[in-house]
């Protein structure tokens, strides 16, 4: 499901057919991926809720539904940029927030004992849909056409989404893997209550997460949005070459996740988020004088690394300081910074693209941006720490003796 949903980050790909074939500007093609990005974070807070009351299934059945059919109704966009905007923005979007939230949603109650390292590989599927979809995309559009392309997608899309959603289900009240209890570090770091979405919106450390994922997603997805012509720009690459380097890249997207997820289970999610705004910052200041293909691909690999980490971390982060049991709806409505940071990050390139001539001065100002963020990490705290466990903290974590399935 992930990967379907996470062909999204191949937009880049379809700005420059777009703009050739009917004159549209690098802005106006920019702003359906912004769109689409924007909307599936406030769609990803109605479908934590609606999975809170309905079970995941249904909402990932409609989710499914929605993105395949918003990329179909794409094809049918001919010189109508609205209506490109209607289809694969709102509508698509719609149905990649529905879609996105539920396995992040289920997973984190079914592996509490590793929630980094289960909700980095369940959006680490998310950051590969790129590496599949920019070639096929590809090589598809110079032999069908974009629109043609556009219908094809959306088919495969709607299949592969609606037949993985009928594999979502919650895990039984009470469960927990055989033997498990946390550790010192665990419970120290985790809430000792589960809050409500009210309640975790009255703390500061909500809208500290909320705006450490909107600064590392605004870093990252400018460069996503705009990776096929920067390669073409910076490293003279052809639009099949840059298609390739969009693909290897999105591995990191996808490895990040992963990777940051996993280590922040033993560095902290601080931790995590320290390192990674740490390495961008060197990234992003160097980027705009690399001029050779391998180069360019190794650092934009590391720059999509840190902005899938952030997704791959977050989900846990939210977990640990506000409990499972609501994490839907209270990380769907974190998931709303995603859609700020698409609307911030790739028009901030792109318009200082346009204005300027070339991309030194944007990537520079990211830079500067990833600099000053160091310190949000370092003041966020949990909003409560149990440092020895009482009863109740115990049985939330799964120390008591109950319910038991195979894991």
């Amino acid at each position: 499901m992930q990967i379907a949903l996470g062909a999204v980050y191949a937009w880049s790909v379809f700005r420059a057919p777009l703009a050739k074939q009917f004159g549209w500007s690098i802005p106006e093609v920019t702003l359906t991926f912004t769109i689409s990005i924007f909307v599936l974070g406030i769609a990803a807070f109605f479908g934590g809720l609606w999975l809170n009351r309905k079970g995941p299934r249904i909402v990932a059945l409609t989710g499914g539904f929605l993105y395949g059919a918003g990329v179909f109704l794409a094809s049918f966009s001919d010189h109508k940029l609205w209506w490109l905007y209607l289809s694969y923005g709102v509508i698509g979007g719609i149905g990649l927030g529905l879609s996105y939230i539920v396995p992040v949603a289920v997973l984190v109650k079914w592996f509490p004992d590793r929630r980094g390292l289960i909700t980095g590989v369940a959006v680490g599927g998310f950051g590969a849909g790129a590496l599949i979809t920019a070639p096929v995309a590809t090589r598809l559009i110079q032999a069908v056409g974009v629109l043609e392309t556009f219908a094809y997608l959306g088919i495969a899309y709607l299949i592969l989404t609606v037949l993985s959603a009928l594999f979502m289900q919650n895990p039984p009240d009470g469960w927990r893997p055989p033997g498990w209890s946390p550790t010192a570090a665990q419970v120290s770091n985790r809430s000792a209550k589960d809050y409500s979405l009210g309640e975790a919106l009255r703390t500061p450390q909500w809208w500290g997460l909320w705006l450490l994922l909107f600064l590392n997603t605004s870093a990252g997805i400018s460069i996503i949005s705009q990776e096929s012509p920067l390669f073409q720009e910076l490293a003279g690459a052809s639009a099949v070459v840059a298609a390739g380097m969009v693909g290897i890249a999105s591995i990191g997207n996808a490895f990040g996740r992963v990777f940051w997820a996993w280590a922040s289970d033993f560095i902290t999610r601080r931790g995590a988020f320290v390192a990674m705004f740490l390495l961008q910052v060197l990234l992003f200041w160097i980027l705009p004088n690399s001029h050779t293909v391998s180069l360019l691909t190794v650092i934009t690999f590391l720059v999509l690394m840190c902005y899938g980490g952030g997704f791959g971390t977050m989900p846990a982060f939210t977990a640990d300081y506000f409990g499972s049991k609501n994490v839907g709806p209270i990380y769907g409505l974190m998931l709303t910074a995603w859609g700020f940071a698409s609307a911030f990050g790739p028009l901030l390139i792109a318009y200082m693209r346009q204005a300027s001539g070339s991309y030194h001065g944007a990537l520079h100002t990211i830079a500067g941006i990833m600099a000053v963020s160091l310190l949000l990490p370092i003041v966020v705290h949990p909003p409560s720490r149990a440092m020895v466990p009482d009863r109740k903290t115990q049985e939330k974590f799964g120390t008591r003796q109950g319910p038991q399935t195979s894991h």
